[in-house]
């Protein structure tokens, strides 16, 4: 396919897509303007979620949300502004952050005797809150969860995968022991690993992260990491094991049963719109977007065949289907007359709608319709009896192949080292994961990381075998992922 100038990219004038394999990141750009998923804004650096987008993400959203509650989770809300002396409290935290903290001086034209950051996380702020809310063991655990926007002062952007401001989700818990803490970290991770991989198909390595990527302040990280077709690594949510760090810097302490008082163990957690970046790199193709059922905006499109002689038929017919099916399925009609039967075809490929369901003349006359999925496995006819129940089957078949596709990929692209040259070798020749066992030791996997241009990704807690460090030789039990990464 034709490739497109930077300029037209820029100015969202995108005619056709590049082609996936060929040009990858002009490709993912193409992808993202002409589905109108978001474009970019006057302010450099953001962008602008249109309503395809938005919509995208409101279901991600929705079955985000739905599995936060009922691990026992609420949402609040808490400001966007962070008094500069909240953020110094914690002198890891606000200096793993300073880099991107963006600062208000200034309300109208007086000066702040003050400075506001404009939250990059909201530690600090909520942690002043819990101080305050805090009091007793009774209390506990506090389970907060808010959906809001952050600000992060990246030199380097890319539509949502790195904007200067994006939307995310982040959970802020208190709990009485450590071991509740704990409990609560792991939960969570358990909680986007099964969304990433039930509701997005895109299967992730789970676990922990090494010293040098840990979240500033916490005590331990764990993550999930998911693969890209161009064999780069995308974190995709993080949880956060803060220890008493917070609790202490911001002095959240409780009377416990035994009347002494102690500080609460704290977490976080989160995702962001990056994960609608992952998505569309994961399932999409040359014809654009695939989005996995569960998710999508449109699940169905039923698009009538018209000629002109038996319209008025064929288009009665389609709003009938389109009640039959409204209160099981997220559905659209295009019942745009001006458009031929196939730029529609291609309008809704290019969207990645799942399922499309073509009625005519002649389905009408056999009482059938024909559903054309969009993971390409088929054009079907289908009667129209029982075609709530033909649909429902075909959606969860449809999501289930886009995972097992998605995995066979991340699978072959996992490859073993047991030395650099190995590591760089394997790296060359199949672009992806690097399963290497390490000794833990800070020297090695910055010889690592200098030798080979990645980055370590995660450390499985369920994968151990006993081998040699890929640096120092050392008998190691630690297997440990590594990966050139967004």
């Amino acid at each position: 396919m034709k490739q497109e100038t930077s300029k037209a990219k820029a100015q969202g004038a995108v005619t056709e897509i590049p082609s996936k394999k060929d040009a990858f990141s002009d490709w993912y750009t193409a992808v993202v303007l002409k589905a109108e998923l978001a474009d970019y804004a006057p302010v450099r650096g953001c962008m602008v979620i249109r309503p395809y987008g938005y919509a995208l993400w409101d279901n991600m959203r929705d079955g985000l949300d739905r599995r936060f509650k009922a691990t026992g989770h609420v949402n609040a809300y808490f400001p966007l502004f962070v008094p500069e002396s909240f953020l110094k409290k914690e002198a890891e935290h606000v200096k793993g952050f300073a880099p991107q903290v963006a600062w208000v001086t200034h309300g109208g034209e007086e000066e702040l005797t003050e400075r506001l950051a404009l939250r990059p996380t909201s530690e600090a702020i909520i942690c002043s809150m819990y101080s305050k809310w805090v009091k007793s063991y009774r209390d506990l655990p506090v389970l907060i969860n808010q959906w809001c926007n952050i600000v992060r002062w990246e030199k380097s952007t890319r539509l949502f995968l790195r904007t200067r401001e994006f939307l995310w989700q982040e959970g802020h818990t208190c709990h009485r022991t450590e071991e509740e803490g704990e409990v609560e970290t792991l939960k969570m991770l358990e909680v986007y690993r099964d969304f990433a991989e039930n509701d997005m198909a895109i299967p992730v390595l789970v676990g922990r992260k090494p010293e040098s990527e840990k979240f500033p302040g916490a005590k331990d990280t764990f993550a999930i990491e998911a693969l890209m077709p161009d064999g780069q690594a995308l974190q995709a949510g993080t949880s956060h094991n803060l220890g008493q760090f917070f609790s202490k810097a911001f002095d959240i302490k409780y009377l416990d049963s035994d009347n002494t008082e102690k500080y609460a163990w704290g977490t976080s957690w989160g995702v962001s719109t990056r994960l609608i970046g992952g998505l569309i790199m994961t399932h999409g193709d040359d014809f654009g977007l695939v989005l996995p059922p569960k998710i999508a905006p449109i699940q169905v499109v039923i698009v009538p065949i018209l000629f002109g002689k038996e319209d008025d038929k064929v288009l009665a017919k389609a709003r009938e289907l389109k009640d039959l099916l409204a209160a099981s399925f997220r559905i659209h009609l295009d019942d745009r007359g001006e458009m031929t039967p196939g730029w529609k075809y291609n309008e809704w490929e290019m969207r990645g709608v799942p399922l499309r369901l073509e009625v005519g003349p002649k389905d009408i006359a056999k009482s059938q319709v024909v559903l054309v999925p969009r993971d390409k496995s088929g054009k079907q006819f289908i009667p129209e009896a029982g075609l709530k129940e033909t649909i429902a089957a075909l959606l969860e078949k449809v999501q289930q192949s886009l995972f097992d596709k998605a995995k066979q990929f991340r699978d072959s692209r996992i490859s073993d080292a047991s030395s650099i040259e190995e590591f760089n070798q394997k790296l060359a020749a199949n672009p992806g994961f690097i399963r290497v066992n390490w000794c833990g030791s800070a020297a090695c996997e910055k010889e690592v990381i200098e030798k080979t241009g990645t980055t370590p990704r995660v450390m499985p807690m369920n994968e151990q075998h006993i081998g040699k460090c890929i640096v120092c030789g050392m008998d190691t039990g630690t297997v440990i992922y590594y990966a050139r990464a967004y």
